[in-house]
Formats: C-alpha cells, structure tokens, sequence
C-alpha cells in the first residue's frame, strides 16, 4: 500500500530563528548535541566530529529537538542521507541544524528501524533525489517531501524486516567499533611517540634544541604532494555510470573512507587509490581516504606523501589538524588555499623512526581496510535482502 511521507511521519525542522547558534556559540563539550551534515551519512550516524551547544542556547531554541526512535533526513546538499536515533546512541540530548529535518514516525503505521531502512537504501535514495530542486545546492523541500510516497508492507512484515535487516546492522556496527578502536591505537601510538616523543630508542637520543636529535620541522611542500579539487563542467550521476566516482566536499565522508554517490564523465582532478582526502572549505580539515581512483571537486584536495610513507602522514595530519577550521598552531580557518596547506610545519622524524612508525601503523590500517571489506559485503547483502523481503520474493 502507498503512504505519503507525511501520512508515515510527523516531518519536524529545526528552529532557523533569531536564536540560532552562532560560530561563537558551538563547544567541543556541552549539554545538546548540535548536528551538522557531517553526522549524517549514508551509513547513519557519525561522531568523529561533534560539536556542542549549552542548556540555555537548547532551552532558546523552539523545535528540532530528537526523540527516540526519530530518524534524521538531510534535505541540502547531499539529500537523502539519514540516520536513525536508536538506544545505542548515547547522546541524550541532540538538534539538527538547518540542512536537515526530523521524521518521527507514526508507529501505528510505519516501524522506525523498517522506515530507516527503507529510506537509506539506494533505490529509494534515487527516488526521492528525483524531487530535489536547485542545481548548484539541490534541496527537498518539506512542502514536496511531505507529498512523495512509499509501497509500504503491513505493520507486521515491516516488523519482520526490520529484525532480519537489523541483525545485519549489528555486525556493521560491531566491525565500525573495531575500527574505531584499531583507529584510537594508531593515533595514540603517533602522540606516543612524535608528541610525548617516546619513541624506540629515545632513551639514548640526544634533545637538540627541543627536538631529538636527526629530526627536523619541515613543510608540509617539503613532504607531501598536494592536487587541489576543481568541479567538472559535465552532468552529474547519481548512480554508477562509464564514469568515476565524484566528490566534493565532507557530505559523502564516511568512518574512514569516502562513499561514492555521484558520479562524473569529466576528469578534471583526479585522484588514485589510497589518497588523503582533506576538506579545504568549512568544515576546514576533515580527514577521509580513497578506495579507488576518483574525481574531487573544490571542497577537497588530496594529499600524498612523497616517499610513500601514507599511514604516517594521515595520523600526523589528524593530529595537526585536531579540530575542524583549527590547525595545531592555533590559527582557525574557513576556508585553506594549496600554498596555506603546503607552508603547515610537521615534526619529521628520522627516516628510520618514520618507516618503522609506518610500518606499525600500515599493519593496524591492513586490519581496518579488512573489517571495512567485510563491513561493505555485509551493505551489499543487507541492501540485496530489502526489496526482496518486500516483495516476497524471499519469504519473512
């Protein structure tokens, strides 16, 4: 049976008024969880990057406040990313910001975790793309939302479905935590030893002039190569076509590793497998890797190291640039042009002490692109099951 969206969901936006929050008004820690499209991706829920407001600006702000069981749609930019407020999300307190809205299913008609599912797979990513409006920053706008409609199944098949593709969800998101735990031990290996400078064999190295001694500070120019994004002049795909992979920008970041939405014909920049994909455009230096070659557009430049030592220079980049818009130095950018990246200062170790760090770190991420790889078979699978638990093909 076909339900619009409105009739499936109460469809709730943020409070865009006078009250809401400024740059100055957002904190590493804080009472609300303020959203940004950076936490909404095609894989659900993000929080690498988090960023705060206190319990008087949420109490000044009117609506666009989460419940449970809410689901979080991104209606801007990258539309049709959504993420699904369940009990293993431990924030207590979260609003979206402007380029999202809030579906709160009526659940005597839609099951939440059936209706997260539905709308995050691809097919029905396309479908709903196709009532975006706007070309430069396509939008879907509530008044059209509202009307779009789904084939929905009866409240106890959806209820099936949403228990078989959830045991699915449980093992990506078990491999996620892996991951992001194999991730915590290389970047604290790198403050181990380049920050703390605990390094194999510091006990018997002599500090020249505050640093041991064979290490330099060196420009970024003097390490890494550096291709800055340029958009292509041609049509855009929002499924795979004789092209390659496009982006622009953190919409289509994930955990780790950039997830490909669109697609492009014109190769304008292009970057190879295993690249650093920096966002050079507020959010100023979110970190993300490449799968395969692709195509970046202005908002990332890719990075590589010159002698090949990419696990290095991917932990030392995230522990220069801890922060979004704010580099290790202290100076806070909106945007960073190709000569503001290449002047950025690394500590550079000896060669030795770089090619074992490396080493180590090349080891942990061989672990992590394997749980990833199983991680994207379990999507693959999870995806293939939808439409034909819907449509009976595979009995629930």
């Amino acid at each position: 049976m076909k339900w619009s969206m409105e009739e499936l969901a109460e469809i709730i936006d943020g409070d865009r008024g006078k009250n809401y929050p400024k740059q100055n008004e957002f904190f590493d820690e804080g009472f609300c969880l303020f959203l940004d499209t950076g936490n909404v991706t095609a894989q659900g829920f993000i929080f690498d990057n988090k960023h705060f407001i206190t319990e008087e600006k949420h109490r000044s702000l009117r609506k666009g406040t989460l419940h449970r069981n809410d689901l979080v749609y991104t209606t801007r930019g990258t539309v049709g990313n959504v993420a699904y407020y369940g009990d293993n999300v431990s924030y207590s307190h979260i609003r979206i910001n402007s380029g999202m809205v809030i579906l709160r299913p009526k659940e005597d008609i839609v099951n939440p975790q059936f209706l997260y599912q539905l709308l995050k797979h691809q097919s029905c990513r396309d479908y709903m793309r196709r009532y975006c409006t706007g070309s430069a920053q396509p939008q879907l706008p509530i008044t059209i939302l509202g009307k779009i409609e789904l084939s929905i199944p009866s409240l106890l098949i959806q209820h099936k479905i949403a228990d078989i593709l959830s045991v699915y969800d449980d093992l990506i998101e078990n491999n996620q935590k892996q991951i992001a735990l194999l991730e915590e031990a290389a970047q604290r290996l790198y403050k181990e030893w380049f920050v703390d400078l605990r390094f194999p064999g510091h006990e018997k190295t002599p500090i020249v002039d505050g640093v041991p001694e064979g290490w330099t500070e060196k420009s970024l120019s003097d390490v890494a190569t550096i291709v800055m994004g340029q958009s292509p002049k041609s049509e855009f795909y929002n499924q795979e076509c004789n092209g390659l992979p496009f982006h622009q920008g953190v919409a289509s970041y994930g955990k780790r590793f950039v997830t490909d939405n669109i697609y492009s014909t014109s190769y304008t920049r292009i970057v190879e497998a295993g690249s650093i994909l920096f966002s050079v455009r507020a959010p100023v230096g979110r970190l993300n890797l490449t799968k395969h070659k692709i195509v970046i557009g202005r908002g990332l430049a890719a990075i590589n190291h010159k002698r090949g030592m990419q696990s290095y220079l991917y932990y030392a980049l995230k522990e220069l640039f801890f922060a979004d818009n704010l580099i290790g130095n202290g100076a806070i950018f909106a945007s960073v042009s190709k000569e503001e990246l290449y002047k950025q200062k690394l500590l550079v170790p000896s060669e030795k002490i770089e090619s074992l760090f490396d080493q180590t770190a090349s080891n942990i991420d061989d672990k992590i692109k394997v749980l990833d790889e199983q991680t994207v078979k379990l999507q693959e699978t999870r995806d293939r099951l939808l439409p034909k638990l819907m449509s009976g093909e595979i009995e629930v």
